[in-house]
């Protein structure tokens, strides 16, 4: 009961409400304010009161202002970067080496002997100055060059460009080609081009190069993916340079090491590839201190005499330093160390730690990343490049339904091959030139929030020298081949030299710039210097504006009730109905009451038959008439609970 009884009573205190009006709270408020200004208004003349209105509305209007700019400057999520040097003992970085060629020659020979003849007749027709007879160019193979030709395009009428087929005279079921008779041309004349066509070559277009070297060379690394594309990973694998052959010589530091301390991994663009320390099954190797005798010493093999000639312009090692268990991608961010040169390389570490959400779009480990990540196979970390390349493949396969040579294969998938797609690269062309794909690509992927960077500081020199060559190349030969007579040259040699320059790492960390500190502190410095107000007045500030609104809720309810029953009021002529009439008019169709216009209708029912009069009427309690519950007055306030 007591309980009913004080809900009863909250009750009563909100219809009834703070108990005053509009104007009557607004002066109460500024009578009873902490904030300057205000009670100036209500306590001078009218002058006066005119002036420190004006004056009041002026300076609340700045403090507005200003929290406006301060909040907006908060939610923009600014950072400030920091720069911090510390001093420790570091984990050697991973190093991925890997030969300039990614296969070697004698075991692919057999997969590029149609080519390779392809490619020397392309040759010749670019750079002869007379046509090659028809007899030449008989015993080709024109299936690959079917599905992507290389032409002439003939400007030296820049108003009627001519396009000349290369084989015109033995190959030529393009409508957009010309076999030209009569007519010749070079590469100094005419530029190469490569014509890609879809739809059984009704649709074509052409991708020029600048240079003759920059056509053939990628009409044949297009060729060679097509090619491979087909032939099993096992085989290609067995096709590079195994780890025996390519590491010569490893020393860390004061221990011996072999190619045995190298995991391997196959690049479709770099062949076998070999990792150093890159944490996979063993904990990272640490480096004892900064120096070359503490580093990581190789000698490399390259076996440039066996590198495939059109594929492989470039004799060289490729190297990358990187984290432990990240996926090294050698080819974009690798360096390359040249043949007969000694290659030392300082290195020197930034730790990046940026701020997360709100503050940037990275990543910890990529899994709130909407692409998949096609390079987890091997179990390495998140990086953006592993998630560029995954999503490129993705729209690779959903665009041209097959995958690119070059990236991992999502399971299910098949690799592109101009037999079971023919138009795979016209669709990869217009793919990889397509800006929007690269938009979506870059916006759906994050960058790392903690990243580690290799600074390094290149410097080579001869090795070996004219002096001592003769016995390095001998005791290099003994140990390889078994062998008393030389057989290493200086063209095929690199030695690399990687170690820390010091242990000094720099650490680039990521701080908010505003924080909810800094916000508060502004927020009050200018309430405070414009209106001279605290907290407690932003208090009082809601507490009338509570009011205000509690007021306008009542006298909306208020209104919408008195609405509701004037409404109800018009259905009748007089004074609503008591219970007495209410009960006879549906019990006793022959009572009429004193006031013709309270009972139902005559001819409200239409079977009504004369009945007898009752000899005495029930009362007419008036005093039963139905009351609003608005008009019920409410228990005081002093009575006890």
């Amino acid at each position: 009961m007591q309980v009913k009884k004080y809900l009863l009573k909250c009750l009563h205190r909100l219809q009834k409400g703070p108990g005053y009006t509009y104007k009557e709270l607004l002066v109460w408020y500024c009578d009873n304010t902490n904030t300057h200004g205000p009670k100036r208004i209500i306590c001078e003349g009218p002058k006066k009161k005119a002036m420190w209105f004006v004056l009041t509305l002026l300076f609340a209007s700045i403090v507005f202002w200003q929290w406006g700019v301060f909040i907006r400057t908060y939610l923009s999520w600014e950072v400030s970067v920091s720069l911090s040097v510390g001093f420790k003992t570091m984990d050697f970085p991973a190093v991925t080496i890997c030969n300039a060629s990614p296969f070697q020659y004698s075991k692919v020979r057999h997969l590029l002997k149609d080519l390779d003849q392809l490619m020397e007749a392309v040759l010749e027709r670019i750079v002869a100055s007379e046509p090659t007879r028809a007899n030449a160019t008989e015993a080709l193979n024109f299936t690959l060059w079917n599905h992507t030709p290389l032409v002439l395009i003939d400007e030296r009428n820049p108003h009627h460009p001519v396009v000349l087929d290369l084989f015109a005279d033995h190959h030529n079921d393009s409508a957009s080609s010309s076999p030209a008779p009569g007519r010749t041309c070079n590469a100094l004349e005419c530029k190469v081009a490569m014509r890609l066509c879809c739809l059984n070559g009704t649709v074509c277009t052409f991708r020029n190069f600048t240079s003759a070297t920059q056509a053939v060379t990628e009409w044949y690394t297009l060729q060679a993916t097509n090619i491979f594309s087909q032939v099993p990973a096992q085989e290609l694998v067995k096709m590079g340079y195994p780890g025996e052959q390519l590491v010569l010589a490893c020393l860390f530091g004061a221990e011996p090491c072999s190619y045995r301390n190298f995991t391997p991994l196959f690049h479709p663009d770099c062949g076998n590839c070999y990792t150093f320390n890159w944490g996979m099954t063993e904990k990272a190797l640490p480096s004892a201190n900064p120096g070359v005798e503490f580093g990581l010493k190789l000698i490399l093999d390259l076996g440039q005499e066996d590198y495939v000639p059109f594929l492989t312009s470039t004799a060289g090692a490729r190297l990358l330093l990187h984290e432990q268990r990240s996926y090294p991608f050698v080819k974009d961010e690798g360096i390359y160390a040249l043949p007969g040169t000694e290659t030392s390389i300082g290195v020197l570490v930034d730790k990046l730690q940026r701020k997360g959400k709100p503050y940037s779009q990275c990543t910890l480990n990529g899994s709130d990343v909407p692409v998949h990540n096609l390079y987890r196979d091997p179990n390495t970390t998140y990086s953006i490049q592993a998630c560029i390349r995954s999503c490129f493949q993705d729209h690779m396969i959903r665009n041209c339904s097959c995958g690119h040579y070059l990236y991992p294969l999502p399971h299910g998938e098949k690799y592109c091959n101009s037999h079971d797609f023919p138009d795979w690269v016209y669709c990869y062309s217009e793919l990889r030139r397509s800006l929007g794909q690269r938009e979506t690509c870059i916006r759906m992927c994050k960058e790392s929030c903690n990243d580690t960077q290799y600074k390094m500081t290149i410097s080579m020199a001869d090795w070996p020298s004219e002096a001592s060559e003769d016995w390095i190349f001998h005791v290099l030969s003994q140990e390889r081949d078994q062998s008393t007579n030389i057989t290493l040259s200086r063209k095929g040699i690199v030695k690399l030299n990687i170690y820390f320059q010091e242990f000094n790492y720099r650490t680039i960390e990521e701080s908010a710039a505003n924080n909810i500190v800094w916000l508060l502190s502004n927020l009050g410095g200018q309430f405070g210097f414009w209106m001279g107000g605290s907290v407690l007045c932003l208090i009082e500030f809601a507490e009338i504006a509570i009011d205000f609104l509690w007021i306008t809720v009542i006298r909306l309810v208020a209104f919408f009730k008195g609405l509701r029953q004037r409404r109800a009021q018009a259905r009748y002529a007089g004074p609503p109905p008591t219970v007495a009439e209410l009960v006879e008019a549906h019990t006793n169709f022959a009572f009429q009451p004193d006031t013709a216009n309270h009972g139902p209708k005559p001819g409200a029912y239409p079977d009504e038959q004369t009945l007898p009069i009752p000899g005495t009427p029930p009362p007419n309690y008036d005093s039963l008439r139905l009351q609003p519950l608005d008009v019920i007055e409410s228990d005081s306030e002093g009575d006890p609970i």
